[in-house]
């Protein structure tokens, strides 16, 4: 069974930083695409960004091109989301999750695995 956990969400002021950690368990992580998603309240959850199992290859909302950065560390079994200049329209539950393909890769359906979530309030 998979098991995906993040944590290093907070309470940060706008213009801040924070980085997610997002550590899988179960299977083999070289194998996995890593998406981060996120969902404010009455929102879809939507796709934030996402990397390749090589990790040469990253995806990004145009939203936050140029602010976050998704990183993997194989070695721990870990994705990261390194969240700069953090505006308050960032404020939301950030998921991770994990695929096997390279198809359709900003879609939430195509994942199989999730986080629990974890929240993250900017401040203005």
């Amino acid at each position: 069974q998979v098991q995906l956990v993040e944590s290093g969400g907070g309470l940060v002021q706008a213009g801040g930083s924070l980085t997610l950690s997002c550590a899988v368990s179960g299977r083999t992580f070289t194998l996995f695409v890593m998406g981060w998603f996120r969902q404010s309240p009455g929102k879809e959850r939507e796709f934030v960004a996402a990397i390749s199992p090589s990790g040469t290859t990253t995806y990004y909302v145009d939203s936050v091109k140029g602010r976050f950065t998704v990183s993997r560390d194989d070695g721990k079994n870990t994705v990261y989301l390194l969240m700069n200049s953090l505006k308050p329209e960032d404020t939301a539950v950030y998921y991770c999750a994990a695929k096997a393909t390279m198809r359709a890769v900003t879609a939430r359906t195509e994942y199989t695995y999730w986080g629990q979530g974890t929240q993250v309030t900017v401040s203005s």
